[in-house]
Order: structure tokens, then C-alpha cells, then sequence
């Protein structure tokens, strides 16, 4: 599915969120810049997609830096990340987020942004993600989410009806934008988001609203 739509990925992601996404890429990237700009630290940014969240990673980076390792399970995305990411200190490779390919201890910072939820297990994705993690190492989780009250109404009404209906038109690929709601509503709200890291291991776990809290960042710390 996401093969399919990589040729109208970023089109579609700036067009249905109004524009909102390259914020939320540039605020998680902020939100870690006490990591980003240390040289040697070792960084991910594990389901990539075209690459934006790692090119907001790249921007915090000094010169000279170890590369940022941006990597996703769609070829055809990746295809697009390395035309997107050429000539910058980055190794696009090919990975499975249940699966790193990363000794233990070994990373010091994973971002992904608006792929966890696509995980078909979050915790065992969050043990994952703690195992390669040194102590004190991070993991920020840029994602959509559910809001409340007349917001909620408004963002229920536009993901299930609107969102479909535009993303099909564009992207020629009814099922995809059928999942996305699909997959929205099957992810757990922040407050059981927060929990379930914890239970993973992590600690100073928190969750930042954005944007009226239609998408978020969960952030959490390997315990030294």
C-alpha cells in the first residue's frame, strides 16, 4: 500500500493537513535539539516515508555530524528519500521497525513520525525501540490522534468522510486513504499511549498536543 502511494505521498500529507505536518516535523525536531547537536550522538528516524522528519532531524545537526540513519520497510519511499536527502549526511537504508538492525544500547536518539501506528504490535514496536536505545536515549513519537469536545467532532467528521474522499482523488488509491482513519481510530488515545510506554520501560514519558491536539509528540527516556 505505501508503494503505491509514495508517488503522491508528500503532496497528499501537506494537502490534507493544511500544511500543518512541516510544523509538527520542525517542532519534534526542536524538541530534541539538546541531542541533535551533540556530534557524536547516533540517530534514527525509523519509518521515514519520503524522509521530512528526517530532514528536520538534519537541520539541528552541526557540521561534521554523525549521519542521521533514515530508514522505512517501502522501497518506493525510500527511492524518494534518497532524491530528497542527496548530498547530506544521512544512510537511507531498508529496515523493519519490529526488527532494527542495531546492536543493544547502540542509538541515542529514534524519532518517527506518523508511522508507529501502522506497527501491528505497539508494545513489542516499544521494546524494540528500548532495546537498541542506550541509557538515557531517547524515542520520539510524532503522531495523529483523536481530540476532544466540538474539535473532536469537526476532525471525526473530516477524517472519516473528507480525508478519504480527497485522498483517493489524488492519489488514485481508495484503500490507502481508507485505512488512514481506520488506522487513526485504532491507535490508543494519549493518555493509554503514555501508559503502554511505561509498561514498555520508558520513563518521563510524556505526550504534547498539536494543533488543537489532532496530532501529538510522545516522548520517552531510556532509564540510565
Amino acid at each position: 500500500m505505501f508503494d503505491r502511494i509514495a508517488p503522491r505521498y508528500d503532496l497528499l500529507n501537506h494537502v490534507l493537513s493544511c500544511n500543518a505536518d512541516r510544523t509538527w516535523w520542525w517542532r519534534t525536531a526542536r524538541r530534541f535539539r539538546h541531542i541533535l547537536e551533540r556530534p557524536d550522538a547516533r540517530v534514527l528516524d525509523i519509518c521515514c516515508g519520503t524522509g521530512d522528519m528526517t530532514l528536520a532531524l538534519l537541520r539541528r545537526r552541526p557540521e561534521g555530524a554523525e549521519p542521521v540513519v533514515a530508514a522505512d520497510f517501502s522501497e518506493a519511499m525510500l527511492a524518494l528519500a534518497r532524491v530528497k536527502l542527496a548530498g547530506r549526511r544521512v544512510e537511507v537504508v531498508e529496515a523493519d521497525a519490529m526488527r532494527l538492525p542495531f546492536s543493544d544500547g547502540s542509538l541515542d536518539l529514534i524519532t518517527t513520525a506518523f508511522g508507529f501506528r501502522n506497527l501491528v504490535n505497539y508494545r513489542a514496536g516499544l521494546v524494540e525501540f528500548l532495546r537498541v536505545l542506550r541509557p538515557g536515549g531517547e524515542v520520539g513519537i510524532l503522531d495523529c490522534s483523536k481530540p476532544g469536545g466540538v474539535v473532536g467532532r469537526i476532525f471525526g467528521f473530516y477524517f472519516r468522510h473528507l480525508l478519504p474522499w480527497v485522498g483517493a482523488r489524488i492519489s488514485g488509491d481508495a484503500g490507502a486513504y481508507g485505512y488512514l482513519p481506520d488506522s487513526v481510530e485504532g491507535f490508543p488515545p494519549p493518555p493509554a499511549m503514555v501508559e503502554l510506554m511505561r509498561e514498555a520501560g520508558f520513563v518521563e514519558v510524556s505526550w504534547t498536543p498539536y494543533t488543537f491536539g489532532t496530532a501529538g509528540l510522545w516522548r520517552g527516556v531510556k532509564a540510565q
